[in-house]
């Protein structure tokens, strides 16, 4: 049972490394010259976090609902900037339109980037 306990904490911790250091981010000034220059702007969170208050221009797909509505976002060779609260689910959301095939997808990480 120990042995299955530090198997499933190392997983966790390494998968936490990953999405934390493993996908290059870009800072909030190449985020605000991409976005200057036509790139779209995806805010991955809730709902309510959007409405919150998010970073004007920006279209609200939640992660959980990105994979199913991919064709919101036009081309995919599109320049594409997502974001989310602290980077997380962006790092989730860079890799999952990467995978359906758009090319230039670039993770600011939270929004305090900005």
């Amino acid at each position: 049972m120990t042995k299955i306990v530090l198997i499933v904490l190392a997983v966790i911790v390494m998968a936490i490394l990953y999405l934390r250091f493993g996908a290059p981010r870009i800072s909030g000034a190449e985020a605000r010259q991409l976005v200057q220059d036509g790139a779209l702007l995806v805010d991955v969170r809730s709902p309510g976090e959007f409405s919150g208050g998010h970073i004007e221009g920006a279209v609200n797909i939640p992660i959980q609902e990105l994979k199913g509505r991919l064709g919101e976002l036009g081309d995919s060779r599109a320049e594409i900037v997502v974001y989310c609260q602290s980077g997380g689910r962006s790092a989730i959301a860079k890799r999952l339109l990467e995978r359906n095939g758009f090319e230039n997808v670039h993770d600011l990480g939270g929004i305090h980037q900005w």
